[in-house]
């Protein structure tokens, strides 16, 4: 395959989003032990926004000057392999498909002059921030990433580039739900076990449901619980999640004022078993956590802004209660490879979290729209497929994405 000589990609290049540039920059070589993939499809983060408005100060940034060297920035995304380096060369194929976990847990090799104190201490770093993103034509895929065991082949042929770019989303639902463990017990006088997972046969409450909660929802559902509950101030928000998984029977909405009486309802009085909280807000959580059953457990999956993180807990209900606390943040490879085989069987349908297409002349409008919650649903962008505006989309088949791309 000819490459170009250049390409573009998102950059930061300081604080705040006047520090953001769609910049036309050299496509990469690889080195000896490194790749270079195309980005086929890439997803917009709401993290970015966070990543964006701390700039360098970032933690994942880790003291890079980003002046002198703009991050690459983009988290989600989908690949193909267009050029190998020097010592892969028939270790891997051309032209095969991948997602990046981009949560690299592996020290820093290249670049150790941008790190402080040249990466001491630093074991875990990430794909838009020291490395480089999918919000480019193409992107390098670095040894960390390949040491991390952080490339992951698309189980699938068939399966949009759009669905799987949003796989690393998705999978942070995965994650975690993988974080509430549950004690179990055959017998009074048996050992205690333990399960990873939402109760099987139980009551699970997902509070918030934008487009994480929705997302939530569904995973949920593919655990087995009895009863899914999904909680909303928006009539809309409500009114899509039942449009997209009432047909399953095993879920009931509603608004904030009833939900204290629909958990009860459902659960016969008992309380939930598993407590999402998709929400960043300290008042939404307090108000959420007396409403778990006796031993169940909560993740407080909304990070909550710097300064206003700290919560009331009825430290009573937690012991009397025997419940757990739990949270999650990002998820691992295996998160996204499980979330990739569900999609390819049909347990996970990407199309309806789909809800505005782009293409790198729009990234930074993308950008602008999740930072201003203007999008209910994720934003996708074609980076080698320009097209003259954005549009919004009601969901996203393998159909509407082969249209688009002829």
């Amino acid at each position: 395959m000819i490459l170009p000589k250049t390409m573009q990609a998102v950059t930061l290049s300081g604080v705040g989003e006047y520090a953001l540039r769609l910049s036309d920059m050299p496509v990469p070589r690889p080195g000896p032990g490194q790749l270079l993939v195309r980005v086929d499809a890439a997803g917009i983060c709401a993290s970015l926004i966070k990543t964006i408005a701390q700039g360098p100060d970032h933690a994942y940034f880790y003291g890079q000057d980003l002046a002198r060297d703009p991050a690459i920035l983009g988290d989600e995304g989908a690949v193909t392999l267009v050029a190998c380096g020097a010592d892969l060369v028939g270790t891997y194929t051309l032209g095969a498909r991948y997602v990046v976990q981009p949560a690299v847990d592996h020290p820093p090799i290249n670049h150790l002059d941008r790190y402080r104190d040249r990466g001491r201490g630093v074991r875990k770093i990430a794909c838009g921030y020291t490395l480089p993103g999918h919000l480019a034509e193409y992107m390098l895929i670095p040894e960390e990433v390949l040491l991390a065991h952080c490339l992951i082949p698309v189980p699938d042929a068939a399966m949009p580039h759009a669905h799987a770019a949003i796989a690393e989303p998705i999978s942070c639902c995965v994650s975690g739900q993988f974080h509430h463990v549950h004690l179990t017990q055959d017998a009074l006088t048996a050992p205690r076990g333990a399960v990873a997972g939402l109760k099987p046969g139980g009551v699970t409450l997902v509070v918030g449901l934008g487009a994480m909660g929705r997302m939530h929802v569904e995973v949920a559902l593919a655990a087995g619980p009895r009863f899914v509950i999904g909680s909303d101030p928006s009539d809309i928000r409500r009114a899509r999640t039942e449009a997209l998984f009432g047909g399953t029977g095993r879920l009931v909405t509603t608004g904030p004022e009833d939900v204290a009486r629909v958990v009860g309802e459902v659960s016969n009085g008992l309380g939930v078993d598993d407590l999402i909280v998709a929400v960043g807000a300290a008042p939404v959580i307090e108000a959420s956590l007396p409403l778990l059953a006796k031993g169940g457990v909560a993740n407080l999956f909304g990070g909550l802004k710097k300064g206003q993180e700290m919560i009331a807990v009825d430290a009573n209900a937690v012991h009397y209660g025997e419940t757990c606390i739990t949270g999650s943040s990002g998820g691992t490879a295996w998160d996204i490879a499980q979330t990739l085989r569900w999609m390819a069987e049909g347990t996970i349908n990407a199309a309806p979290h789909i809800a505005k297409i782009g293409s790198m002349a729009q990234s930074i409008e993308l950008i602008d729209d999740v930072r201003h919650q203007r999008l209910d649903g994720k934003a996708v962008l074609y980076p080698h497929k320009p097209i003259a505006a954005a549009f919004e989309v009601d969901g996203w088949t393998a159909e509407d994405e082969a249209r688009h791309l002829a």
